[in-house]
């Protein structure tokens, strides 16, 4: 199958016998914000009875515990997975490995990240090194209201560890803005951002230690192209791409077209073998 190819399917089931795990988005595929799906949970816990290792892989800043307790809020089964891996796992290793003096960027929630790390939380002034969780209040503020403040950290060239490289998610209906989109402006000030998150390499090399072989043939599942689909391009994984997801609206046009589909997907540089608009 070439790049160009993508491949409708009903259901997880009619493509499961060719991996041996499966990389699993959580926002937007398993929930969306709000309430859980049915479906995809039955989907992984089906894909689990049929013997393949489940691995939840979230950009969440949180730690996975942090993120366990988010999903068994909306009774999201523990039959439905057999570990989770998230973007704050990932970037713990890239704190600890740098400076000790931290100006956060983010929710008060999201500090069980740099729990039993060697960090100190400074002033703006004291920093040298800005962590970047998301927005203090992502239903009401906007990128541009952090400019100023990466204006100030970019004139003293601070590097940015941006614990979620996702730019936004659905919270239901909702479009909310994520750490991405903060990551995304200072960069474009020229500054160093570190990434740990999909579609990076760290938060597949952390998902990898759960699987019980170097060589199993792995199917990434997502609905987001620059972080699920591309993700897994670089990541040597096949993809099953969730079409009715983050980009349901932009690519409106081209879902149930999957030549006009997989054109959209190879302008952005992505291709995915299989789509389908929810995970069932």
């Amino acid at each position: 199958m070439t790049n160009g190819d993508m491949r409708p399917i009903e259901s997880l089931a009619e493509v499961l016998g060719e991996y041996d795990a499966v990389f699993c988005d959580v926002w937007g595929v398993v929930h969306d914000g709000v309430r859980k799906s049915e479906g995809a949970e039955a989907a992984l816990e089906a894909a689990r009875r049929a013997g393949r290792q489940v691995v939840l892989l979230t950009n969440s800043p949180r730690t996975h515990e942090g993120v366990r307790r988010q999903i068994d809020a909306m009774h999201v089964s523990h039959e439905a997975y057999d570990a989770i891996v998230t973007s704050g796992d990932a970037t713990r290793a890239l704190i600890e490995d740098a400076s000790a003096r931290v100006f956060h960027i983010g929710p008060e929630r999201d500090h069980d990240l740099f729990r039993g790390l060697s960090v100190s939380f400074v002033g703006e002034e004291e920093a040298e090194m800005v962590v970047c969780t998301g927005f203090a209040d992502d239903r009401s503020e906007t990128p541009d209201d952090y400019r100023p403040l990466l204006e100030r950290f970019a004139r003293r060239a601070l590097p940015m560890v941006c614990a979620n490289p996702d730019i936004v998610v659905h919270v239901g209906d909702q479009l909310v803005p994520c750490a991405g989109a903060l990551a995304a402006i200072y960069a474009e000030m020229g500054q160093v951002v570190h990434l740990a998150g999909k579609p990076h390499a760290p938060i597949y090399e952390v998902a990898r230690r759960h699987l019980p072989s170097p060589e199993a043939r792995i199917l990434c599942i997502g609905d987001g192209l620059m972080t699920d689909v591309l993700g897994a391009n670089r990541n040597g994984a096949d993809c099953l791409f969730v079409s009715h997801g983050i980009h349901r609206d932009e690519l409106a046009p081209v879902i149930g077209d999957p030549i006009g589909l997989s054109v959209e997907l190879a302008a952005r540089g992505t291709h995915a073998r299989f789509v389908m608009p929810a995970l069932r």
